[in-house]
């Protein structure tokens, strides 16, 4: 059980606790604790200090917790204002003190009288996030692909829909790159935006000596009209069998973006068709991605990975359930339990292809669920059935759990390609 400690200070950091509080950050991370100027400046240039929280002991930051303005694509396309949590730790000698309910208490009540709809994280750990109205709503698998099992014709000279690939640089990512992610993350539900630092770390042209850089690989298609449509990067190491006989190299991709089905057919056979690489790692991918299928024997795509990824905290029931559309047509009657006491409530959704609304009700509740559960199946990914199964949603008209399905799951599950 968490005991107070009413003498530890939990308060936004100011600028000059913003050394102490990267400190806390990579002790909490078991990194190195060592802080250098270039990290004080770095962190400096990007952090929203009014939403940068730490717990401080006697003067010392003992915990830490940052969230920033992020936009969340919903079902059907339509951005939704964010709260993104990160940077959250407690140092191994102050856990179990409420140290993170008051940070996330604090940060989550700013964030439902600044409007936003939804919370969003990345939860290292599974157990943590729950208690605090958190649900996983999106999933994430990675791939090992064996190339020579594939069955892919090894003499490949490029696309056959009349589309090419080229080999650009990180300039040229910088320049196409944006635009194309955000047709992508349009399209998408589950994704997030990239500002402009995210695409300066991932092309080279920001480069912080704490984090490891080896010069990637960019590979970008376009179609037979000329258009930017795909772009992949990619990294390969150098490996060899026993006496230099054979290459054994692997090709790791770091991220693939495709606006069409073609693009992003034509990056993966491009990436299995590499002299010298026998195996291709694809990152963190949609748990339908269309790589295993793309290939003769799908089989050669090894799961190495599946996890829950991007975390949901509804803020704002309402307007959470009316930014998305809807693939089927009907209303339900849900009562959401929030013990955070954000946005609980009775409340009627009426959904069909042309349009939804969701209003308070003191009609009789057909489905009850906690709020984390709802976060789970905001995007479309979780089954109303299975949780029903679970002991999590419970079933107050039979038959209600089928009627969410089939209004709240999707054709294709959601997916969030970034981590923050």
């Amino acid at each position: 059980m968490s005991r107070p400690e009413p003498h530890i200070d939990v308060r936004p950091i100011t600028e000059a606790d913003v050394p102490d509080w990267i400190r806390a950050v990579n002790t909490g991370f078991l990194r190195t604790p060592y802080v250098s100027a270039e990290e004080i400046a770095d962190r400096g240039s990007y952090i929203d200090l009014p939403r940068t929280l730490g717990a401080f002991d006697a003067g010392r930051c003992v915990a830490t917790f940052r969230s920033f303005a992020q936009e969340i694509t919903a079902v059907g396309g339509a951005p939704v204002p964010a709260d993104a949590i990160s940077n959250v730790t407690v140092t191994p000698t102050h856990r179990r003190r409420g140290l993170l309910t008051r940070m996330m208490d604090h940060d989550l009540a700013a964030a439902k009288d600044r409007g936003d709809v939804v919370a969003t994280l990345i939860a290292a750990e599974y157990p943590i996030y729950g208690r605090y109205g958190f649900g996983p709503a999106t999933w994430t698998t990675q791939w090992t692909v064996d190339v020579p099992r594939t069955g892919l014709d090894p003499r490949w000279a490029g696309p056959e829909d009349g589309g090419r690939i080229d080999i650009v640089d990180g300039a040229d990512v910088r320049k196409t790159g944006p635009e194309l992610f955000e047709r992508v993350r349009r399209a998408q539900p589950g994704a997030v935006d990239r500002d402009e630092r995210w695409w300066q770390v991932n092309t080279g042209a920001l480069r912080l000596d704490r984090v490891p850089w080896t010069d990637p690989f960019f590979a970008v298609y376009r179609s037979a009209g000329g258009e930017v449509q795909g772009l992949a990067s990619y990294t390969a190491d150098d490996h060899w069998s026993e006496g230099k006989k054979q290459p054994l190299n692997t090709a790791s991709v770091q991220w693939l973006i495709a606006v069409t089905p073609d693009a992003e057919r034509a990056l993966w056979r491009y990436l299995c068709s590499i002299d010298w690489v026998m195996t291709v790692k694809s990152n963190w991918r949609a748990p339908d991605d269309l790589l295993p299928f793309l290939l003769p024997d799908p089989r050669s795509a090894g799961v190495t990975s599946h996890a829950d990824w991007l975390w949901v905290r509804i803020l704002d029931v309402v307007r959470a359930l009316e930014a998305r559309t809807y693939e089927g047509q009907g209303a339900l009657v849900i009562e959401v339990v929030d013990a955070g006491g954000l946005t609980g409530g009775r409340y009627r959704l009426e959904a069909s292809a042309g349009g939804s609304s969701c209003t308070p009700t003191t009609a009789a509740a057909e489905l009850s669920l906690d709020i984390a559960d709802l976060g789970c199946l905001w995007l479309g990914d979780e089954s109303a059935v299975r949780l029903a199964a679970l002991g999590r949603v419970r079933e107050e008209r039979a038959g209600a759990a089928l009627v969410a399905d089939a209004l709240l799951r999707t054709s294709r599950r959601p997916w969030c390609p970034d981590t923050f």
